[in-house]
């Protein structure tokens, strides 16, 4: 589990509060669960980043300024020009399954790659459902036996029988492609030296004598 995340309690909701919230280092956020009405707070912008680095089913600690203290993940977060500008924060509960966006982590060189062929990635993430405790922070693929032409789709991940895949199945994730020939390979080679008549011989050259 992550390093606890502190948080004060937001009172001033006009878009003036929160520009000075942001201009003083801090994210206007809110915390939120089922059984339980939502929190407004404030964090250190710094730390919450920290957090979101680490992406996946980050759960920890978030502790509040008065005391209070409940484990939450990072459900979503609103960026500006890169800044993170608000976060939601939602209340875990260890016996309830929580939907969560997980990493896809490609593991090794694929076989087709070495052959001259290009290794494309068509999803970096995708979305499970399991408890809090079963939740996997990646979701591993080993990819060195894909082939030229081969793909790999949300199937082929293996996941515990604790963890239930939400994307589609048929979600292509990566495949290796035959490299694009570049125009100029398939034109034919041009010559810059004139065309030379072909020479006549025997009785063909006699007639014209």
């Amino acid at each position: 589990m992550s390093k606890a995340l502190e948080a004060e309690k937001r009172s001033g909701f006009k878009r003036s509060d929160m520009k000075v919230l942001r201009e003083s280092g801090r994210v206007p956020a809110v915390v939120y669960g089922k059984k339980s009405e939502s929190e407004a707070v404030h964090v250190d912008a710094k730390e919450l980043q920290r957090h979101v680095q680490r992406g996946g089913a980050d759960i920890f600690s978030l502790k509040i300024k008065d005391g209070s203290s409940t484990q939450v993940m990072i459900k979503d977060v609103q960026r500006l020009n890169g800044r993170i500008i608000h976060a939601d924060f939602l209340k875990i509960d260890k016996n309830t399954p929580v939907r969560a966006t997980i990493p896809v982590d490609y593991q090794g060189e694929a076989k087709g790659s070495k052959e001259g062929g290009i290794f494309q990635v068509q999803a970096t993430e995708l979305e499970v459902e399991a408890l809090p405790d079963d939740l996997p922070h990646t979701l591993e693929i080993d990819v060195t036996a894909l082939e030229i032409g081969d793909k790999l789709t949300a199937a082929d991940i293996k996941l515990s029988d604790k963890v239930r895949l939400l994307s589609s199945e048929e979600e292509v994730l990566a495949s290796v492609v035959v490299p694009q020939v570049q125009a100029e390979d398939l034109e034919p080679a041009s010559s810059d030296e004139p065309e030379v008549a072909p020479e006549r011989v025997g009785d063909e050259a006699a007639s014209e004598e």
